[in-house]
């Protein structure tokens, strides 16, 4: 059967899956027909994806140039420009496309009869579809309705569109799915996921020169490694054949920038991808950007002051405003002096009842029971079950900005004791909509505790929890030649971006991963 060719001014919502191999015989008939003009302009001598084109202009260029022509206004200001035709009509003796550059700005190009010439119109209408990328030379003038556009004396095919784009009638969206198996296609339709793009550039760059600004130096640490190490958390494993050995994605680069400030770095932070082989929700994903932050001679009070400043100077920088717009509509307000409050206080409130790092563990679980909380044997552990019960019972309720402060020793093997609670570690969690932010310590720094701890969480992976640390000697040689008093924080980028935005997970990361389609 010959393939006619489909109405050029019409999207189609007639896509493949772009990750799927589709047999040649089942192509859908508008991939088929664009396949045809890519073999017809090649036999004609025209390249449909030319090494460039001869752009004197961006579409913003232009924009910014001539603000306000008066409708019917011709100039004799010559440009060329390219872009992506998202809009397509065609008639008579002319052709009207909208232009659509990278970062979403617009603008009409126009083709006449009389200003390309009989040949060159015809050729547009016939090769040109929504999605390609064309160039367009010729006049800046504003149409009778007031539109700025180029009256084109010339054009050419800049990269000829294959795969149609999605047919997105006006008010509809792509369905989540789609946009994070195809982030390249919502990029180009959804305005909301190239400002995500832009947002984050300008989060990422405004805590980079905050710490800056403070004396911090950014490094980069291992992401292969010979242990996972730094964190509670499952690891994924591969190998190296060079070596014959197996390594770990890191979970965390806590202790190499540890090691750092045993040799010296007194203020180190680095901005990276970490990998867990945990489940995957609105605030987890398997690789994910961490920030982590290093202060000789800072304890988790520094580190708490320095995390405020950061988001809320990262709200200004980006947004211009602490008072952000959520992706509901609702408004959230990260200014201010955060709340802070302790886990064990928090905890006791909630339950009417007392709780201290003296109660006995059987209560404990009785009140895991009743809350219907399960917790693997291999867990059970005193600080185990009391953030069990905080998260259950405290942890979701948190609206407001919140510095969740004091937890129990046995999760926290890389944090100093609490200089006044037995029992306790000076660490901070911060919770934002109900959501773990950032965390912080004043950093244990004793090798010989170091070792201690290590040890008892040796005894825990032995049993089976397969979230436990492991002993790293390395490390712990390190600290033997002493490092300063400190504090450390933790941030996920990717959470900042959803507590400034109200988005998933997955819309604030570029590329996600997703389960492929079988």
């Amino acid at each position: 059967m010959t393939a006619t060719p489909a109405d050029p001014t019409v999207p189609s919502n007639d896509t493949v899956p772009a990750d799927r191999p589709v047999p040649a015989d089942d192509v859908p008939e508008q991939i088929q027909v664009r396949r045809a003009k890519r073999e017809r302009l090649l036999a004609a001598g025209v390249e449909p994806y030319p090494v460039g084109v001869p752009r004197t202009h961006t579409i913003a260029d232009v924009r910014a140039a001539y603000p306000d022509l008066e409708p019917g206004t011709e100039t004799d200001d010559v440009v060329g420009l390219a872009g992506r035709v998202v809009f397509l009509r065609v008639t008579g003796r002319l052709a009207f496309a909208t232009l659509q550059d990278g970062a979403g700005n617009r603008l009409q190009a126009m083709l006449s009869e009389k200003e390309v010439g009989a040949e060159a119109l015809a050729a547009f209408k016939t090769d040109v579809d929504l999605g390609d990328h064309v160039y367009v030379h010729g006049r800046v003038i504003a149409s009778r309705r007031g539109e700025l556009s180029v009256m084109a004396d010339e054009w050419r095919m800049a990269a000829k569109a294959i795969r149609p784009l999605p047919n997105l009638y006006e008010g509809a969206e792509l369905s989540e799915e789609a946009r994070v198996r195809q982030r390249y296609v919502d990029l180009i339709v959804r305005p909301g996921a190239r400002d995500m793009v832009r947002l984050r550039a300008a989060v990422v760059r405004s805590v980079r020169e905050n710490f800056w600004r403070r004396g911090y130096l950014e490094v980069e640490t291992p992401m292969l490694q010979v242990r996972p190490e730094g964190a509670a958390a499952r690891q994924f494993e591969t190998h190296m054949n060079a070596f014959d050995i197996d390594l770990y994605l890191r979970i965390a680069p806590e202790l190499f920038l540890k090691r750092a400030a045993v040799g010296g770095v007194e203020k180190v932070f680095e901005i990276n991808r970490n990998f867990r082989n945990e489940g995957v929700d609105a605030t987890h994903s398997p690789e994910f950007a961490m920030l982590e932050a290093y202060e000789s001679y800072g304890d988790y009070d520094t580190m708490a002051a320095l995390t405020q400043d950061l988001v809320q100077t990262a709200a200004r920088d980006a947004l211009g405003t602490t008072v952000v717009t959520l992706a509901d509509g609702s408004e959230y307000d990260l200014g201010g002096e955060w709340t802070a409050l302790t886990m064990y206080g928090s905890l006791s409130e909630a339950l009417g009842e007392e709780i201290t790092h003296d109660t006995a563990d059987e209560h404990l679980l009785a009140l895991l029971e009743k809350a219907e909380i399960e917790l693997a044997p291999a867990s059970r552990n005193h600080g185990k079950m009391v953030e069990e019960l905080w998260e259950h019972h405290v942890g979701s309720t948190l609206w407001a900005p919140t510095f969740v402060r004091d937890f129990p020793v046995e999760t926290s093997p890389l944090t100093r004791d609490h200089r006044t609670e037995r029992g306790l570690v000076e660490k901070w969690d911060l919770y934002v909509r109900g959501m773990e932010l950032a965390t912080a310590y004043s950093e244990l720094v004793d090798p010989v505790v170091q070792r201690q701890r290590f040890e008892a969480q040796a005894l825990l992976a032995a049993r089976g929890d397969d979230e436990a640390m492991r002993i790293d000697e390395d490390f712990l040689a390190a600290m033997e030649h002493a490092m300063p008093p400190s504090g450390g924080m933790g941030m996920g980028i990717d959470r900042l971006l959803i507590a400034m935005t109200g988005h998933g997970i997955r819309d604030t990361i570029l590329f996600p991963l997703v389960k492929p389609q079988v």
